[in-house]
């Protein structure tokens, strides 16, 4: 599918039978502009210019993702320090690659790096320094794995989870390269360590069917 024609009803039709991925690569310039067009859409730009157009998640993934976000913003709330971020926050990486995690974290230190006009205007182009990917039913494991660690953690996260619930795994992926797996949910809970002092999130709310 080209990425010079697509039109809203036809990418909302789409988008029911999975991602698309645009046949033509897109310079930034491009994909700033295309998601500009279409603010509603979940999009990532690989290095090379391949854009993904992500399908919605169902409502148990969305859910599981919503429970993220619950307990990243709580924390904050309760600490104010640093800002929080949801899915549809786009990460422009060294690399040129534009990715998005599920939610995550920028401490105070590295927030100050960004310009109130990159703020409104532009993705953010600091690392952050914590980030959660929540497996969804239609995600490959190895996949996403890969991009916790070439996409996220290569470039600077201190801190990353990825929630598998259908196998009921969590990794902890830690800027030393520690790569730690929990395994079962019920009464588990992940710590944001040094990273996040006081961050916790209970595995057991993530369990199927719970």
């Amino acid at each position: 599918m080209s990425g010079s024609v697509i039109k809203d009803d036809s990418i909302q039709e789409l988008l029911r039978f999975g991602p698309l991925v645009l046949d033509e690569p897109l310079s930034k310039k491009e994909f700033y502009a295309l998601a500009a067009r279409h603010p509603g859409l979940r999009m990532e730009r690989a290095p090379n210019g391949k854009t993904t157009i992500m399908s919605p998640v169902n409502f148990g993934s969305g859910n599981r993702e919503s429970l993220a976000n619950f307990f990243l913003t709580l924390w904050w709330f309760r600490n104010k320090t640093g800002e929080t971020f949801s899915a549809s926050t786009g990460i422009e990486l060294p690399n040129g690659a534009i990715k998005s995690p599920d939610c995550g974290w920028i401490s105070p230190e590295r927030l100050a790096r960004v310009s109130a006009r990159e703020k409104e205007n532009e993705f953010l182009k600091v690392m952050p320094d914590f980030i959660v990917e929540v497996r969804s039913k239609t995600d490959r494991l190895p996949k996403l794995r890969k991009k916790m660690e070439n996409t996220w953690m290569k470039h600077g996260v201190r801190l990353a989870w990825l929630i598998d619930p259908f196998e009921e795994k969590a990794y902890i992926y830690r800027e030393n390269g520690e790569v730690e797996v929990v395994e079962g949910f019920e009464g588990k809970i992940l710590s944001g360590e040094a990273v996040m002092p006081g961050m916790e999130l209970p595995l057991g709310e993530f369990r199927i069917g719970k």
